[in-house]
């Protein structure tokens, strides 16, 4: 019985690895094809939906190491769709604030995102959607404590 469980532990993984793997490629594919890589484009949304954020916290809110954040800010910076605020009360922190050109582009490739992302997960109805949802955060969670 216990060979068994664990099997079905490997199996469940691989399963889930490769429909991350699936949906994945098709996402970013698309996100590329608006001249921003998945992590430019993962700081542009945060800060759009989110507004200003300490650049120390960025990295933890969108799953990326924090010594990739100043890169990646870099080439947004560069690129006009954000900018660097210091923080008036303590000069240590150092916002990220979306530029309007920034906004304006989040705005225009958004709604397209959004309605892929609906695309791919509609092999789910709403109740499997749920229920996915609760058992992904049950193992996320277990995980965590290890």
């Amino acid at each position: 019985m216990e060979k068994e469980t664990v099997a079905q532990s490997l199996k469940l993984y691989i399963v889930l690895s490769r429909a991350y793997k699936a949906i994945n490629e098709h996402v970013n594919k698309s996100i590329q094809e608006n001249g921003v890589n998945p992590t430019e484009f993962a700081v542009l949304e945060l800060l759009y939906h989110k507004g200003d954020q300490p650049m120390q916290q960025i990295g933890n809110k969108i799953l990326l190491a924090s010594g990739s954040i100043t890169y990646v800010v870099d080439k947004l910076e560069q690129k006009g769709m954000l900018k660097r605020i210091a923080c008036p009360k303590d000069r240590r922190v150092t916002y990220a604030q979306i530029t309007e050109e920034g906004k304006q582009f989040i705005k225009d490739i958004f709604p397209n995102h959004e309605n892929q992302i609906h695309g791919l997960m509609s092999a789910l109805d709403e109740s499997e959607k749920a229920e996915a949802i609760e058992l992904l955060k049950k193992l996320g969670l277990e995980a965590e404590k290890f």
